[in-house]
């Protein structure tokens, strides 16, 4: 009989009470993430990295990029998807231009493989995306107009023929 009743009182020591947690402070901790989540979330679900040598220009615009072939151009350099095309300070100038000075020969030769590369995936297959055409312009606001009609022509040339340009928002 003594055995019987102290197993007894070990099942209700054990299944004795129910806990007390404190989860205050994990709600904080999952408030403040989500809060940060919903700010750094970006619904045109296109991702452009801008190299340190641009500084964009300011709008109030708030239409969304669209996907398509992204060109990054400092003063010096001219990136293609974060690949580095031109240097221009490294590039002798003679090698640059074509076409009375109007066409940029490295950066058109980059495009129009990668419209090829394009069009081919968009053959073999069915889900592919069809070559849109479009250019996503990441350019510093102090680059000259002149330069920055070359790499238009030069883009335009390749077949890309419709130009988004990719801008700071007015409150960052």
């Amino acid at each position: 009989m003594a055995r019987s009743r102290s197993m007894k009182s070990r099942r209700r020591s054990k299944s004795g009470g129910a806990f007390d947690i404190d989860i205050t402070s994990l709600l904080d901790i999952l408030t403040i993430m989500m809060v940060f989540l919903l700010q750094s979330y970006n619904s045109s679900g296109v991702v452009i990295n801008v190299p340190k040598e641009i500084e964009l220009p300011r709008s109030n615009s708030e239409s969304l990029n669209t996907f398509g072939v992204n060109i990054q151009v400092s003063k010096s350099q001219i990136w293609i998807d974060d690949k580095e095309i031109i240097n221009t300070e490294t590039t002798d100038s003679a090698q640059l231009f074509d076409e009375g000075g109007r066409r940029i020969i490295p950066l058109y030769n980059e495009l129009v493989k990668i419209k090829e590369t394009i069009k081919l995936s968009g053959k073999l297959s069915p889900d592919a995306k069809a070559f849109s055409g479009v250019a996503n312009l990441v350019v510093d606001k102090s680059l000259k107009y002149s330069y920055l009609k070359r790499v238009m022509y030069t883009c335009a040339a390749a077949g890309f023929k419709e130009f988004k340009f990719i801008v700071l928002a007015e409150g960052n």
